[in-house]
This record gives C-alpha cells, structure tokens and sequence, in this order.
C-alpha cells in the first residue's frame, strides 16, 4: 500500500522562495487582473509569499532560521530587484501583507552578507524609493506600514542624510499637521528621528541649510495647534542641545526674530539642570548679549503677554547667575 498522500512537501530554497514573491507581485500589474476575483486571488499569493519569508527570515516559532538560507534569501532579493517591487507596490497590499513585510524589512535592513547591509546598499542605489516612502504619508491606508520602513532606514545616517537633503524633506513640515491625529503623529515620530539619530549629519544639514531649515520650523513654532506647538518645542530643545549642534544653537539663540518665538525653548536650556558642558558654556560666553537681548523686548498686552514677561524675567533671573565659564 503506498502512503505517498502523506509525503511532506519540499521546503522551498531561497530562490525559490524570491521567485515566487517576485512574480505574485508583478501579477498585480498584468493586464489580465481585470476582475476583481482575479486580483483577490494574485493578492492572496502575495500573502502567502510574505508568509513563507517572515518564516524564513525569522523562524517559525519552532526552529531558529537557517542563517546560511537567510543570507541567500538578502542577496536575491537585491539581485532581483524585489525590494524596488515591494515598495511600488505597497499602496494595493492588503493589510496581513503589509504587516509581514514590515517585520521582515526590519530584518532585510539589518542583514549583513560578508559584512555588507546588502539591502542598505540597494536602496543607496535606488534612491528614489525613500521618496516614495515619504510621500506614501499621503495614504492614510499604508502611512502608518511605511513610517515604520522609514524610521528603519533611518537608522542607517546615509539614508538619514539623503533625506534630509532631498526635496522630499519638506513634505514634513505638512505631514506633521495632517488632520488625521495617528498619521500625523506618526509623520513626528519620523521627523523627530532625522533630526536626532545622527547628530554629525544633523549638523552638516543644518548649517548647509540654516535659514531654509529655521524658516520652515517657525511655522511649526507658531502653529495654531497647541500639540504642534509643544512637540516642536521640545525637538527643538532635543537636537540643538546635542553637542555637534552647539554652534547651531549659539546662532539660533542670538537672533532676534526667533527669540520672542523661543522663549519656553530658552526656559528649557536655562532651567535644565541636566544640559551639557557645551551649552553652559555658551549660554556664559553670550551671557551679556542675551541679557541685552532679553530687557529690550517690548512688553506686550494680554494675559499671554503677561505670561511671556513672566517667563522672560525667569530666564533673566537664571541667565544672570551664570558666570562666564559657563557654571554657576
């Protein structure tokens, strides 16, 4: 008697496996999905495709992955431009396969084949994905799948730095205020990590673009939204107290259109009992001009007038007790 119906199929190799995601997701574009069984049916293999290299990249729960399979599976990916596929793709998957994916972009971004984040370098090479990713937060359906592939590839400061000098990088400032509170919120989160995860790049940016970059953050400065407003203020305080900012800060802090606007900022340096070296040091060195700075605002009328000289002469108060040095 044959049992052959009981014969566990062949685990399918890493080629394999990327040949079958690669032809579920060119399916989508064919001219023969016209109905909407048949793009059903081609989005399901998609699915099912992801499934079967969630499980190769990251085990099955079982069994630890293969890593010599998992190397396999990174470089044919690159080779057969699947990642390029994927992101093109993703305004038309459904949600199970966007969750799969971003579990497994976390782990094809961290790869490394003979020492090369192959993936990392297949992006740096098609650069332009990073500007689809950015512009999907105009998607409310996948904007919260790619803010999270975004603040992945951020990690990495080459494709932290192509975004911030691209034109795509502007889009932020809108995003962070969309009328959807998750998107936006999610757009912050990507926007705070490129101006805080790599603060030599950080730095460079900012003094390559200093009067773009600062003219576009005072309308986040002086929204409208209260949320806005405070979540800006407190970035603010974040990357410019980091260290390779100090001189960016110094001039920042010296002008005189900003520093009406900046006062609750100024109270976080002058108040923070935690701030660096750098900051003291600076806020010593420029102790008088801000002090001559500070007494020649002009008072103001209103309850949040009188809120501001409050605040104005608490920063005077703190600012007078540093020495030169920079302590008090």
């Amino acid at each position: 008697m044959s049992f052959s119906f009981f014969k566990v199929s062949r685990p399918k190799t890493p080629q394999e496996v990327v040949k079958s995601i690669k032809e579920s997701l060119m399916a989508l574009d064919t001219k023969t999905v016209v109905e909407v069984k048949a793009l059903e049916k081609a989005l399901e293999e998609v699915e099912k495709n992801f499934v079967t290299m969630r499980t190769m990249l990251s085990g099955d729960g079982e069994s630890e992955p293969n890593l010599d399979q998992v190397s396999q599976l990174v470089e044919e990916i690159c080779k057969e431009d699947v990642l390029t596929l994927i992101i093109h793709q993703l305004p038309i998957l459904g949600w199970e396969a966007r969750k799969d994916l971003v579990h497994c972009w976390t782990i094809l971004l961290k790869q490394k084949v003979d020492s090369n984040h192959c993936c990392v370098e297949y992006i740096e090479q098609h650069i332009e994905l990073l500007d689809f990713l950015v512009v999907c937060y105009d998607n409310k359906e996948i904007a919260l799948s790619t803010g999270l592939m975004l603040r992945e590839c951020i990690k990495f400061p080459n494709l932290a730095k192509y975004i911030l000098e691209s034109a795509s990088f502007v889009l932020f400032f809108k995003y962070v205020e969309l009328p959807n509170f998750d998107v936006a919120s999610d757009a912050f989160s990507t926007f705070k990590d490129l101006l805080t995860k790599h603060g030599n790049v950080v730095a460079e940016f900012l003094t390559a673009h200093y009067d773009e970059f600062f003219d576009q953050y005072e309308t986040l400065l002086t929204s409208p939204n209260y949320v806005t407003r405070r979540q800006s203020i407190k970035l603010l305080s974040d990357f410019l107290l980091e260290s390779p900012n100090a001189q960016i800060m110094k001039r920042y802090i010296l002008e005189v259109r900003y520093l009406k606007v900046m006062m609750t900022l100024l109270t976080i340096f002058v108040a923070n009992p935690n701030k660096p070296r750098e900051v003291k040091i600076i806020l010593g060195k420029n102790k008088g001009k801000l002090l001559e700075l500070l007494h020649n605002l002009s008072p103001g009328k209103g309850s949040e007038d009188e809120q501001f000289e409050e605040e104005k002469e608490f920063i005077i108060g703190e600012i007078e007790k540093i020495s030169l040095s920079g302590s008090f």
